[in-house]
This record gives structure tokens, sequence and C-alpha cells, in this order.
């Protein structure tokens, strides 16, 4: 099996190697991520400059663990790039020039939950989009801990992910958000899947100078979500469940289309000076 990895916390974060060492039982695993940590440019792609990707070195040393290996498993090869760029570049990079063609696009693990409507501004979820879009079976896999996450649980659950798509292919692509309790597999109460819920999250603005060096920083800190619904992704992190989301890229409301042609009725006849 050929995978490629990538993620927005870069290519030194603790996420991608527990996940690397996860995926190289099953495959051969190509880890192609950003330089530096991008967490919240959602979809951006670098379009007006080169972008620059150079060898990195595999797994550098962080304090991830050796994880869980089975007996028998073999030790698939390892090779990563750094990219200077966002999450979505990385994946463009790796698809279309760095590695071609694969059969499982992984972004992740971050570090930090990606929830309901917040997925929208997640690097993890916009590095995977690009996967997703040409076909290949896409999985974004987060831990719900910025600090001191866990990364034991979402690796197990990669490796037989993986495991199960190496015996039985998909046939067409598919995309996964999934997130992780940061907890010892152990603790985990089992896998939902499960629908986004709305927003986990809302901005603050801060203003921080003055006069001409005056400036706003914007950060994703207040808690909104209240009482999750039933079923949804939020629901079930909070109850210590694996959440498993398909996700797909419909932003069409076709529920709101009769009262829209209600509110634009008329409108060619005023615009244009002639009937409907």
């Amino acid at each position: 099996m050929k995978i490629l990895l990538t993620n927005d916390d870069g290519v030194r974060a603790p996420g991608v190697w527990a996940a690397a060492r996860a995926l190289r039982q099953v495959g051969e695993v190509f880890v192609v991520a950003p330089e530096m940590e991008q967490s919240g440019v959602g979809t951006a792609l670098t379009l007006h400059s080169a972008v620059k990707a150079a060898p990195a070195p595999v797994d550098p040393g962080l304090p991830a663990g050796p994880g869980h290996i089975e007996d028998g498993d073999a030790l698939h090869p390892v090779v990563a790039y750094s990219v200077a760029g966002t999450p979505a570049d990385s994946c463009v990079l790796g698809l279309e020039s760095l590695v071609g063609a694969v059969d499982l696009v992984v972004s992740g693990i971050n570090a930090g939950s990606n929830l309901g409507w917040d997925v929208v501004v997640s690097g993890t979820v916009g590095a995977a989009i690009q996967g997703y879009v040409r076909g290949y079976p896409t999985i974004a896999i987060s831990v719900g801990a910025v600090h001191n996450p866990q990364f034991e649980g979402a690796a197990r659950l990669l490796r037989l992910l993986a495991r199960r798509l190496s015996q039985a292919p998909a046939s067409s692509g598919f995309f996964l958000n999934i997130n992780v309790p940061s907890i010892p597999p152990e603790r985990i109460s089992g896998v939902e899947v499960t629908r986004l819920g709305h927003r986990s999250y809302a901005e603050s603005v801060r203003e921080e100078g003055s006069g001409t060096d005056k400036g706003y920083r914007i950060s994703r800190n207040r808690p909104v979500s209240g009482d999750p619904q039933p079923g949804t992704d939020i629901w079930a992190l909070k109850r210590d469940l694996i959440s498993i989301t398909p996700l797909g890229i419909i932003l069409g409301h076709r529920e709101m289309t009769p009262e829209i042609e209600g509110l634009v009725s008329g409108l060619s006849a005023q615009l244009l000076d002639r009937p409907d």
C-alpha cells in the first residue's frame, strides 16, 4: 500500500510521526508536510509564487513513542519532504509531483480537535480536501487536546483502517473526518459514525499597539457549542467516543430555493428592463 501523509502542524510535529510509525506497518509512507505550523489556514493554496520542497529527516526524535507493532508486521520505508507552503500546497505537491498516485491520503494526526463547522478553517481538513477531490480515499484525523495530546488511540485506529483498505481497497474515493479522544486507548468508549455539529469555537479580536502600529489579533478561543445534539461529532467526543464523520463538498442549499426564488422574483424585469 502507498500512503501520503500530511498535516498542518508541521513536518516535525509528533502527531505526524505517530501516524507514520503506525502506517508503515501497512505500507510505504511518504510524509509531505509544511516546514512550519499552519493551523487555521483552511484550504489556502500558494498560487502567486513558487513553493519550495526539500527532503526532511525521517522521524526527528520527537516523543511520540514507538507505537504498537504486531508480531510478524513488516516495517515499510518512510520518505519525508518539508514544504515551504500551506497544508494544501503540501498535499498537492505530494500527489502531483513528489509522490504521485497513492492508495490512501491521511492528514494528521492533528493536536486539537476539528469538529462541526470549524472544519472549514482547519488546515488539517484543508489538506485532506486535495486528496478527496482527486478521487483518493482520504482521512483527516485529530485528537481532542492541544496540550499533552495522546496519539496512541488515533495511531492504532489509522493502522486498523489502513489494513482494512489494503485487504479490500475502496472502489472510489471517500473523505472521513475523524476525532479521537486524547485519552489512553483502553478508556475510549467506542466508535460512532457521526454528522457535523455546528460551531464549536467563535472568534475574538484583541487590539495590539497604537497609532500607526495598531493591529488586531484574531483568535478562535470562545467555546460556543452549547449542548451538542446527539449523533454529532461534538456530542461523540464529549462522551469519549471516536467520531468518524463522512464529508463531501456540496455547498448548495436546495431547501432554500423556494424562498430565494421569491426574493428574486421580478428582478430580471427591473434589472434588464424586460419581462422575466
